[in-house]
């Protein structure tokens, strides 16, 4: 996935995110096939995770609390040949406490709860400890339905 600052070093890594949830799935399937009309969340938000524990169904119980931990907003640019990337680097706030090991990450559609959009196991799992940041570069995380 990205570059994850740890003690000020940085790390950079790719994550192709290929899994769309149950949630998304269903929405977007609604939608082109015109039984529903699926309206987009405004902002889209980055969290991670230290186990995939149910980011498919939407039942999570695993994402990061705690140690300033909140989600952050993130944005991709338009998608060619079945893949968007993030389009601006998104970095998390300096943990103040050990957030684990970070093993997955998910798109979601709201800064607190909501829905899981996309969700995807980073390339390489990253131990957060307290004073470390966690850092997506631009270009980084691939979203693909290709």
């Amino acid at each position: 996935m990205s570059a994850f600052v740890k003690n000020r070093r940085r790390y950079n890594k790719e994550t192709i995110m290929s899994a769309a949830s149950d949630y998304l799935e269903d929405a977007v399937l609604d939608h082109v096939l015109g039984n529903t009309t699926y309206t987009p969340a405004g902002t889209l938000y980055l969290g991670l995770w230290t186990a995939d524990d149910g980011l498919e169904s939407g039942t999570v119980t695993s994402e990061v609390s705690g140690g300033s931990y909140v989600r952050q907003t993130i944005t991709f640019d338009a998608a060619a040949s079945g893949s968007s990337d993030s389009a601006a680097t998104v970095t998390f706030t300096a943990a103040t406490a050990n957030w684990g090991t970070i093993t997955h990450v998910a798109v979601m559609d709201a800064l607190t709860a909501g829905n899981v959009l996309f969700h995807g196991a980073v390339t390489t799992s990253k131990t957060i400890e307290s004073g470390d940041t966690f850092q997506v570069s631009a270009g980084n995380l691939t979203i693909s339905l290709a």
